[in-house]
């Protein structure tokens, strides 16, 4: 959301109605006097009546002209959260909002559905996510190919180390990808040592390029959880990749068990804690109540796809992702419920 104002200017010069046309966000554009000058086909099709005037998506909410008037007055970006808009439809849709301000004295509008709560999903997300997966198949296919070649071509251990790893890899994330362009299939839970799925995904990062140091700080002593293995896998690949994204040169990875916690509106006698703490740039300020929202990224190069994915595995999971920032000390918390073993 916010990263579309920040590359608005790009945007322009290369046909900026088409770009956004496209976009799955129900997007629209304001002038100096908050009245809706442009909408992409989302909005059109999410509404079946377009307001002339904000304040007509809720005529009884003046905190929707009041939102968009501050972005533009103040120059940052504004969001609402769990509005109910008249769409023209049977009933209310209960959206976010985003208002970020332009260069022209307009505003740029975004509308998502809300905000899920624990134990849904987000039907956003999980739309936009199934269609990049068709885009990567054939890359993850050509990419397996490759490194099975490389791992019969060379000699040394370490290299045929590095090649598995890369078919490894490739093999889950066909899995994921499969899994995500088949809409409701649940979380596959089994017993999950989560020190195993965390040095997998320290090795990842560990046999980058360049790569920041990685430091362990792991309770031995914590139970097996039920959990889906490579969903879990990917929700804490994507933080890390968030943390080399800021430029931390050190992340830490910490495990302990947290007693006396309230979980998803449940008092829990103990949740096991992941946290993933970082040392790079932190989250700017103007995203930390939205930085899991689909589209959110802090980057002009940015998906904002990551942290959004990572918050539904987390759902998924019955778990609650968090966080905590400033410069130089980012801490991302996973709080998992101990469940019996199956």
């Amino acid at each position: 959301m916010p990263s579309l104002r920040n590359n608005l200017v790009q945007i322009a010069a290369v046909n900026a109605a088409e770009m956004l046309d496209r976009c799955r966000s129900a997007l629209a554009l304001l002038d100096p006097d908050l009245r809706l000058s442009w909408l992409n086909a989302a909005w059109q099709e999410r509404f079946a009546n377009a307001p002339g005037f904000i304040g007509q998506l809720d005529p009884g909410n003046p905190a929707i002209v009041a939102a968009a008037g501050r972005a533009r007055i103040e120059q940052r970006t504004v969001i609402l959260r769990e509005v109910g808009i008249d769409t023209g439809h049977d009933a209310p849709w209960l959206a976010d909002l985003c208002f970020s301000p332009l260069a022209d004295g307009g505003v740029l509008l975004e509308a998502q559905p809300a905000q899920v709560t624990a134990g849904q999903a987000s039907p956003a997300l999980s739309e936009s996510l199934r269609g990049l997966a068709h885009e990567v198949k054939n890359p993850l296919a050509g990419v397996r190919g490759a490194a099975q070649l490389l791992s019969r071509r060379v000699e040394a251990a370490s290299l045929r180390e590095l090649a598995d790893l890369i078919i490894d890899e490739s093999d889950r994330l066909t899995a994921l990808v499969d899994r995500l362009l088949h809409a409701g299939v649940k979380a596959r839970l089994a017993r999950t040592n989560i020190h195993q799925v965390l040095e997998r995904v320290a090795a990842l990062v560990e046999a980058e390029p360049d790569a920041p140091r990685v430091q362990r700080d792991y309770d031995p002593s914590l139970p097996a959880i039920r959990a889906d293995r490579d969903r879990l896998h990917q929700l804490l690949l994507n933080l890390l990749r968030n943390a080399i994204e800021a430029h931390a040169r050190q992340i830490t990875l910490r495990t302990r068990l947290e007693f006396g916690t309230r979980l998803n509106e449940r008092l829990r006698r103990a949740v096991l804690r992941v946290e993933v703490v970082d040392d790079g740039r932190g989250v700017p300020a103007d995203l930390r109540d939205s930085i899991f929202l689909p589209l959110v990224s802090g980057r002009a190069d940015g998906s904002g796809l990551g942290l959004a994915l990572a918050r539904e595995i987390a759902i998924e999971h019955g778990a609650e992702l968090s966080h905590s920032s400033r410069p130089g000390v980012t801490v991302f918390c996973l709080r998992l419920p101990l469940e019996a073993s199956p």
